[in-house]
Parts: structure tokens; sequence; C-alpha cells
């Protein structure tokens, strides 16, 4: 089988890298081994969300500038960045996710343990905030589901308490939810998502409406356990709730994550995009500084080829990366890491500093074009975390990363196909 160019790995990088090449009439194919990083997505995108331990809330494009040119921010350019910023959100609305924010001002997104953490872009209906402290959210209403073990109410109180707010909890159980209950594994909040849809949302609304009389909240605050497939639950029981609703990232499986994922998916598919779900790629021929084909575990001997190819599968969680006790190396194609060759470097012994091996990455020329055996190859990009050059977490820029540099790839792939190379 023959495509345009064909995507390893199939989370948001490789969808969006997708999506872009569809749109221009190209015949892509995305191979994706299951989850992806969406799976344990916070309900926010973070561009670039701190500098030397430091929160940005400000300008964090002006931090972007500043970087060394082995960041991937740097290898996609700031004319770029600027460039493909505003096509973000578009896109995502138009595959059905809404998503708020700005790029020249941070805000804050609240995390499942009570603290307040920079973001560019937030999804619908999650708890956010313009600055830390103090919150303006008046009096909060913690409202969880009778045995769902992924919502921590006591560190939100005291997270919000520090913020400034007066705390109260509350919880409910609905009779559709027991099936769940036979077994503490199935209280999770997508099988949860799955239950509170159409009609039960209205006992839910009003369970939580008895306790905003009960308390006097001006704000509930409930973990992220609603809309599963689409939006409009989220906004069904806002409407039918008294006070605004407010939601939070839970334990992994993300609602809004997987919502994310199952759009760019559906849309990736309904616009003639193949997907190969379930399948991960086992090698592929390199001749003449040109990825030729590869080969992955279900089609077996079955070769897929293209002009051009774009990895995209992730750094260590994904097993985009990988390593032995010696060496970490790329294990599909065997790709240039930059990476320290001694492993007592990879890592520090305190926990809570910045370790060496969240740097780790494949080797990419500006164009995002990889290293192997030295050598640029012409035809194989990459995107995403599978890139070295930043630690996404200490940053608070995974998400902003990915979505540039797949920008970036697919403007090159499609510039090459019209003769030019950026």
């Amino acid at each position: 089988m023959r495509y345009d160019t064909i995507i390893i790995g199939g989370g948001m990088g490789g969808l969006v890298t997708g999506i872009n090449l569809l749109r221009q009439g190209q015949k892509v194919a995305v191979i994706s081994a299951g989850q992806s990083a969406l799976h344990f997505n916070s309900g926010s995108f973070g561009l670039y969300g701190r500098h030397n331990g430091e929160d940005i809330t400000d300008n964090p494009l002006d931090y972007i500038k500043g970087l060394p040119e082995t960041h991937p921010y740097s290898k996609v350019g700031i004319d770029n960045i600027l460039k493909y910023i505003p096509q973000v959100k578009p896109l995502f609305e138009e595959v059905g996710v809404t998503l708020h924010g700005d790029e020249k001002r941070n805000h804050y997104r609240l995390t499942p343990i009570g603290m307040l953490k920079p973001a560019w872009l937030s999804m619908e209906g999650y708890a956010t905030a313009d600055s830390p402290a103090p919150l303006s959210w008046g009096k909060a209403l913690l409202v969880n589901i009778q045995g769902y073990l992924d919502f921590y109410p006591q560190f939100l109180s005291r997270g919000l308490e520090k913020a400034g707010l007066k705390v109260e909890s509350r919880t409910f159980t609905l009779d559709s939810l027991q099936h769940l209950r036979k077994s503490a594994t199935e209280m999770r909040a997508t099988n949860i998502a799955r239950v509170l849809d159409g009609n039960v949302l209205r006992d839910v609304a009003r369970h939580i409406n008895r306790f905003i009389d009960e308390t006097d909240a001006t704000t509930v605050i409930m973990p992220a356990v609603i809309g599963m497939f689409d939006e409009s639950p989220i906004r069904l029981l806002q409407e039918q709730v008294k006070v605004p609703v407010r939601f939070i990232s839970t334990i992994p499986m993300s609602v809004g994550g997987m919502r994310a994922q199952m759009k760019l998916r559906t849309w990736f598919h309904q616009h003639g995009g193949t997907y190969l779900l379930g399948d991960i790629v086992t090698r592929g021929t390199i001749d003449g500084g040109r990825v030729k084909e590869i080969y992955t575990a279900n089609l077996a001997d079955m070769p897929l080829a293209a002009d051009n190819f774009v990895i995209a599968s992730g750094s260590f969680l994904s097993h985009g990366l990988e390593a032995n006790p010696d060496s970490v190396y790329e294990p599909i194609f065997g790709l240039d890491v930059v990476a320290d060759p001694n492993r007592p470097q990879w890592c520090d012994p305190d926990l809570y500093k910045e370790q060496r091996f969240e740097h780790y990455g494949i080797a990419t020329d500006s164009s995002l074009r990889v290293s192997h055996k030295g050598s640029t190859l012409d035809n194989l990009f990459a995107a995403g975390a599978v890139i070295g050059g930043c630690n996404a977490l200490k940053e608070e820029s995974g998400a902003g990363v990915t979505l540039m540099t797949a920008f970036k790839v697919a403007d090159q792939i499609l510039n090459s196909k019209k003769g030019g190379k950026q």
C-alpha cells in the first residue's frame, strides 16, 4: 500500500499533522498502537508556563524567543509559531473541541490536588482563573459521586482555602450508577461519563441545586466525568444548575482528553484518512538517505510505502523512546538520540529536581528532519514529544511543542511537494 505521507503515532501530534495534510489533498495513513498522551490530559494545553522554576503569566512568547537553538520551539521558529498559534483553536473547533485561552497571557488551571498551574488553552467547562490568588469564585461547593475514588475533595479544599475561598463538600449517588459499584475498578471517569448523559443529568442537577440551597454556594466544582463523546452534556448540566459549574481533571483516563482524541480521529477518518489502530511499526527500510517503506506487526510482510514519513511516537511513556542499562534508543529505525552516554547522568537522586532524561529525544535539524547514523534523512520528520531539547514537565510546554512541531512538519512536507524546502 502506498500513501503520500505515513505518520507513526496516533496522538495529538500525529493527528494534527495528518489533518493539515488531508486538508491539502494528501493521501495519509496514521499508525497508532493505542493510547496517547491525550488519554492522560489535564483538560488544558500549555504553551510555555514556567521559566527557571517560576510561573509565567504575561507574554510567554517573549520567553520562547530567548530559548536555545536546540529547543523544539527554536527549530519551529518564532515567525512560524506566530503563524500557527491562530490556527489551533479553529482546527479544534472544526473537529468539535472548544478551547479557551490566549497566547498573550497564560491563565491558571486547577489541578486535582488543589494547585493552580499556568496554561495556554483549556477545554470547555474546566476550572480556570486569571490569576492564582485570590480567586473570585465566592463560596465553593465540591460535589462528588459516592464511591468515586479518583477525586480528592480534601486536597482541593486545602488548596482553594489557601486561594481565599470558603469551601464545603457534598456527595450524591444515582440508581443508574449502581451497576458500576460491583467493582471499584468500574467506578472510573470514563465509565461514569457513559452513564451521565441525557435525562440522567437532570437528576444530577437536582442533587446539586439542593446542595446549593443548603450551603449558599456560588460556585460548584466537580470531577470531569461528563461529556465522553461531545460537549453537549457539559453545557446541559451548566444550564440546569443555579450557579457556575467548573470541572476538575481526574486520575486517568481523562474524559476531556479522550473526547479530544476521538474527535480528532473521527475528523481524520471521515475526511479520507486511513487510521490503523492497534498496530505498531516494527521496522523500516532506509536507502540513499530516505525511508522507502515500513512494516507493522499486523501487516507482517506487507510493506507500507510513502513519499514522506512522520514519527510522532512520543517519548518514554509511549515507547517512542526506550532505554536499556547502557543507552537510550529509538526502537523502530535506530535514529540518533540526544542523550547522555553515561547512565548515572540520566537522573538526579533528588526526585524533585530536574531530571536530565526528560530532555532526551531524537536528533533533528531545523526543518525537523531526523538524523540516522549521523546523516539527515530527507523524508522522515519528527513531531511532538519524541523530539529532544526541552523539558515539557518543567516548562508546562508539552502540548504547545506537540502542536507547533505538528504544524511545522505539515508545512515542510507540503512545501517539499511544491519543490521548495525551508
